[in-house]
């Protein structure tokens, strides 16, 4: 079998402490990894990127983030659609205020500014936890969207109260506005999700993430030992803001292009980032993929067998994938807390077992 161990010997602590120790894992991921970059670039349509690819990509950013503060930390967050709201709008204040600077630099600017204002309503963190910290963080989902609605000046003072992504070209291309292709549009969102998925998988194996586990697992007993709860909670806040912010700005200037923040960024947002997270795995960067790969590919299944090809009601398909995903989450609650990548993880030991009893 070629899924196997022996024979694959690691001559360094650095070998040993691979991402990918088995090297078909590794083959696998150079494989996904190229035919992401240099095969679907030059087959992607409008329909496979707006429908399947640039939500997908997205939300992965998303999940990123808010697995890294609910499952890598333990902080229960609420407040992911009003997150993404601080990115879009942060985004969109920079590239009306700096037209001459690079949009990407305006999206990782974005992505800091929600982490500030990520750290600010991640104070209440260190006095309050569980049911109450959740609360707290819906509290600041539904005030971020009366900020962004009431206040004019987020939104320019537009009459409509509507932000719309001003036209930007990167190397002569146009990568926001009507003229944009489709493959332009999907290479940004994967350029970044692969960076964001980098750091946040380096983060979480080296002693800051070693720190957050340890206030997620007994935030009592990781003081004792010398983790310092301030600094754990706040940068987990931080780095999840980050990625949520920076999701939320890609959201905005390459997928919608114009966004109303009560319709686009409302507490269903929040919700459905975290039935991404748990489906796919809390703890997991894998499991974020595989929560937003499921929860975006979901309903364009259903739209297509159940109303394009058996004939069914739009309304009925959409009740139909509510009661899934909602009985998958009770399901995956109580007999998989940890989702898809735990059902991957066995998946794999077993086969690496194969034929043997395992």
């Amino acid at each position: 079998m070629l899924y196997r161990e022996a024979g694959d010997f690691k001559k360094s602590y650095k070998e040993d402490n691979h991402t990918f120790p088995i090297k078909f894992d590794r083959y696998r991921y150079y494989l996904v990894v190229v035919v992401a970059f240099g095969v679907i670039p030059f087959l992607v349509n409008d329909y496979w990127a707006n429908a399947i690819f640039l939500p997908f990509l997205i939300y992965s950013i998303a999940a990123i983030g808010l697995n890294i503060l609910v499952g890598y930390c333990g902080q229960v967050s609420l407040g992911t659609g009003g997150f993404m709201a601080v990115g879009a709008y942060a985004v969109y204040k920079l590239m009306t205020s700096f037209p001459d600077v690079n949009i990407i630099i305006h999206i990782i600017l974005a992505g800091g500014v929600t982490a500030m204002v990520g750290v600010l309503f991640g104070l209440p963190s260190l006095r309050i936890k569980g049911f109450y910290l959740a609360v707290a963080t819906l509290a600041a989902q539904f005030f971020l969207v009366w900020v962004f609605n009431r206040v004019p000046w987020f939104y320019n003072y537009s009459a409509s109260g509507q932000i719309n992504a001003p036209e930007r070209l990167l190397f002569g291309v146009p990568i926001t506005g009507s003229n944009t292709d489709a493959w332009v549009s999907y290479l940004i969102c994967l350029i970044f999700v692969t960076v964001s998925a980098i750091i946040a998988r380096n983060m979480t194996r080296g002693a800051l993430g070693r720190s957050w586990m340890a206030i997620r697992d007994m935030d009592i007993a990781a003081e004792i030992i010398g983790v310092n709860p301030l600094r754990a909670k706040l940068t987990a806040f931080a780095a999840s803001s980050f990625f949520i912010g920076i999701s939320g700005a890609l959201y905005f200037v390459v997928y919608l292009g114009a966004v109303e923040v009560g319709e686009v960024f409302g507490i269903t947002k929040s919700f459905l980032v975290l039935f991404m997270i748990i489906i796919g795995g809390l703890g997991s960067i894998f499991g974020s993929f595989a929560g937003a790969a499921f929860l975006v590919l979901l309903p364009v299944l259903l739209k297509n067998v159940l109303v394009g090809f058996w004939g069914w009601q739009t309304d009925v398909a959409a009740h139909l994938e509510f009661m899934i995903v909602g009985g998958l989450i009770v399901g995956f609650l109580i007999l998989e807390p940890h989702g898809l990548a735990q059902l991957w993880k066995l998946g794999k030991e077993k086969l690496r077992a194969w034929p043997f009893p395992y």
